[in-house]
This record gives structure tokens, sequence and C-alpha cells, in this order.
């Protein structure tokens, strides 16, 4: 737009000046972006914008250059927020984030968090495995530390949470990582851990859960009453349903691609339709894409501090980062609810 004469017109710039109403959604035209919009990152001492791009589908389904696509998408629109596992395509979506991180050279410009427990060649957060997975995962990124650390604890691991938290300490300390967090934790672990914070071990401020609209049980309960209750920052892993709730399953040829097995057969029924439709609805009214609704639901819950979504294509990136700013009204959210009953 610089560059076609528009500056010159007093009613454009006139509109241009204007600063846009608190409860736009963010601007995706023009430099800065979403740059200004920022939360804190529960007690990290991290800010981050309001949404997470998670590379959960670098390397498998997205390859290295499409997966920059993505990234310098999200960057574009003033995302800071990056998320990766080192069981993520086996550690390439780590060696992709790196990559992009170095040639962009924007390492200290965002906020890291990196999951580990699931990588076959350091299994389980025991404390040998715990250190070898940071390591391996430092070096797959290219850099020399960790924003949040995500614990997480498979079913089956069998590793001590004390010597888990203690291992953690040794890695904060060290300098490899910053802050800790968490990923499969019971309501009892987060209270254990806390109480093990009192005797000086890492406090975990961050919670990454399985939560959207369709998808409640799991957090709604005693883990968000603790979650609240010690000031943890959610941050929801799945929001769009793996792009169920995004409408991305409406057609036989998006389904195979974007729903998993099993996974399909748990959203495709009366329940998902019908919050389908309410989304659609609320979608309509405000001019927003579904994807961008159902974020907004988390985000109108108070205790999400910023959902994680993966995106298989810079527009996936678009939809869902207009969530931020939009403020859902009491009615909008009582229609989602209602449908999701």
């Amino acid at each position: 737009m610089s560059g076609s004469g528009v500056e010159n017109v007093p009613s454009a710039r006139l509109r241009r000046d204007r600063p846009p109403h608190p409860s736009a959604p963010v601007t995706l035209q023009g430099p800065g972006l979403g740059s200004h919009v920022r939360v804190p990152l529960g007690e990290t001492g991290f800010d981050v914008f309001p949404l997470f791009l998670g590379g959960g589908e670098f390397g498998w389904n997205v390859d290295a250059k499409a997966s920059h696509d993505i990234l310098d998408a999200y960057a574009e629109l003033g995302g800071n927020a990056l998320h990766t596992a080192d069981s993520y395509a086996a550690g390439r979506s780590e060696f992709i984030i790196g990559e992009w991180m170095r040639t962009r050279r924007v390492r200290d410009d965002v906020v890291l968090t990196v999951r580990v427990g699931r990588h076959p060649d350091n299994p389980g957060l025991d404390s040998v495995n715990l250190v070898r997975a940071v390591e391996a995962s430092l070096q797959r990124l290219g850099t020399d530390r960790i924003d949040v650390l995500s614990l997480d604890a498979a079913r089956g691991d069998a590793a001590v949470l004390e010597d888990t938290l203690a291992t953690s300490e040794w890695l904060v300390e060290s300098g490899k990582v910053r802050a800790i967090g968490a990923h499969g934790y019971t309501a009892a672990q987060l209270v254990e851990a806390r109480i093990l914070s009192s005797a000086g071990y890492p406090r975990i401020t961050v919670l990454d859960v399985p939560y959207n609209v369709l998808r409640r049980d799991e957090f709604d309960g005693d883990l968000r009453l603790i979650a609240a209750a010690q000031g943890i920052a959610v941050t929801p892993s799945h929001p769009l349903a793996h792009g169920f709730l995004a409408g991305e399953t409406r057609t036989r040829d998006q389904r195979s691609r974007s729903v998993r097995g099993s996974q399909l057969a748990m959203h495709l029924n009366r329940r998902g339709s019908k919050v389908l439709r309410a989304l659609d609805a609320v979608g309509t009214e405000l001019g927003i894409p579904d994807a961008a609704v159902a974020v907004a639901w988390l985000l109108a819950q108070k205790i999400v501090a910023a959902p994680i979504v993966n995106a298989f294509a810079p527009r996936h990136v678009v939809e869902c980062m207009r969530a931020v700013g939009v403020r859902l009204s009491r009615a909008h959210l009582s229609d989602i609810a209602r449908a999701a009953e």
C-alpha cells in the first residue's frame, strides 16, 4: 500500500491514522502489525503474542521451505512465541525452526518452548534422559538455551517428580533452560510440584494441555482449579481439534489431510456439527473465519495465556491470528457453549 500513492489522499490518511478499536482483529496490513500485542506468560518473565505457533507439522506434513514460509508469515504479523517438541518428526521440527531462527537472526526476538520426554533416543524424564534430551534439542535448534522447557509426563514414565525437578534445577542454573512447564501432569502432581518448589526446586509456571471447545473434560475440573490457584499460564494444544473446528473436514478430500483416523469419528458427530454451526454464525456476524472464532473462545477463558496452533500453510496462520483482539460477547460465548453441551 505504501507505494500506491494513497498517502496523498487526505481521507485515506485520516483512516490510516485513526487508532483501531480495542475489539478489532489484529491488522493484517502495514508495518509493525501485531508486534505491540503481548501478554505475560505466567511467572516466566516472558511476554508473548497471545498465540503460539506450533511446529507439530514441520518436517512431517510440511517441508522445510513451506515451514519457513509459515514462520515468516507468523513473525511478519507480530508473532514471537514458538512451540516444538523433540518428538515432532523425530527432531526435524526443531532443526527446521533452528535453521529459520539462524537465517533470520531472530533468536533473541522469540520465546521458544520445547517439550521433551518422548524422543525415542531419550525417553522419559529421569535425570540422565532429561539432560540428554535437552542437549540434543539445543544442538538441533542451534541455540544455547530453551526459554520454557515443557516436561512431558508420558504414561508409564517411572521418573520421580522430585528427581525430575532436581535435574530441571541444574538445567536452569546452568543457563540451558530459563523456565519450566509441564504437559500431561495431573492436578495432584502440580500440587506436589508446588510443595517441592518451597524447598528450592524450580516452579512449574506453564501448563500445556489439550483443550478446545469440544475437548474440555481433561482440563475443566481439578486441573483447571489448581492451575488457576497457582497462577500457571495455560497454553492449550489442539485448539482447533486437528482442523475440525476450522471447518477443514467438511469435504472428503480435506478429511484425509486434516483429521486422523479415530479423531475424525470422535468429532464428526451431532455435537461437533452443532458447534460448527455456532462458530459459523459468530464468524459470519464478526467477519472472521471459524478458526479465529474457536481461538477467540479459548482466549476468552481468563486462565488461557496463548493457545498453540499448528499450521499447514501461511493462510492458516493468518486465520488464527485474527482471533487476537476479537472480543466475543456473552451471547456469543453462551451460544457456543450451548452447542457444545
